[in-house]
């Protein structure tokens, strides 16, 4: 009995001695594995880091360029361009002007329209005026003017929808492209199209500017 108990015993300890080995085989493959991954995660890591760096250097090169571009069309294009530079959150005048000369004579319509534009432009750049409500909701919350600002209805009552579309149209600029500092910000703009133009498009206009300038004055 204690002979077979023995041979028992003996055979368990190979048993167990053969599952440790299988289990120290598995272990060491998993540590290889784990190894080899963890390689590849720096290596990743590695990668997006570079690809970051020069997505956040290629921004910054198109940042400067669209830049030099508005300082430069600035200076060379007129209002018949369709890609020039607009002041994001200034006021349309015309709207003023009609206005304006609907009710006044010529001399005193060109007082009052600089007066009420100057004095709308003044409001715009207020921080502390900002008559706008959220709408949506989640994710899809944005913001809107609000039609039922005290400001604004007294506008459209006194001036008429085109005066108050004016001024609506300005602060959605201000509230878009410069909600904190609230001050007028230069931008490359499609004027045809009503909205922001491509870095293409405002090299092409420069280029056709420039060629148009050597034309009119070719010894310069």
């Amino acid at each position: 009995m204690c002979e077979e108990l023995k041979e028992k015993n003996e055979e368990l300890k190979k048993v167990i001695a053969e599952k440790n080995k299988e289990l120290e085989k598995v272990k060491k493959e998993m540590n290889e594995k784990l190894e080899e991954e963890r390689y590849e995660v720096e290596g990743l890591k590695d990668t997006i880091s570079a690809l970051f760096f020069k997505d956040r250097q290629s921004n910054h090169e198109i940042h400067e360029a669209r830049r030099e571009l508005i300082s430069g069309l600035t200076d060379l294009s007129d209002k018949r361009s369709t890609i020039r530079v607009k002041r994001m959150g200034e006021l349309d005048e015309k709207a003023f002007v009609k206005a304006c000369k609907g009710r006044f004579t010529d001399e005193k319509a060109e007082v009052e329209q600089y007066f009420l534009c100057s004095t709308w432009q003044e409001y715009i750049r207020d921080p502390a005026w900002h008559p706008f409500k959220r709408v949506g909701t989640g994710e899809n919350i944005t913001e809107v003017v609000d039609e039922d600002d005290a400001k604004l209805k007294n506008l459209k009552e006194e001036w008429g929808e085109e005066v108050k579309n004016a001024v609506k149209k300005a602060v959605e600029e201000i509230n878009e492209f410069n909600p904190s500092g609230r001050y007028l910000v230069p931008e490359l703009w499609n004027f045809n199209q009503k909205r922001k133009a491509t870095l293409k498009e405002g090299i092409a206009q420069l280029m056709t500017l420039i060629k148009t300038h050597k034309r009119k004055y070719p010894y310069l």
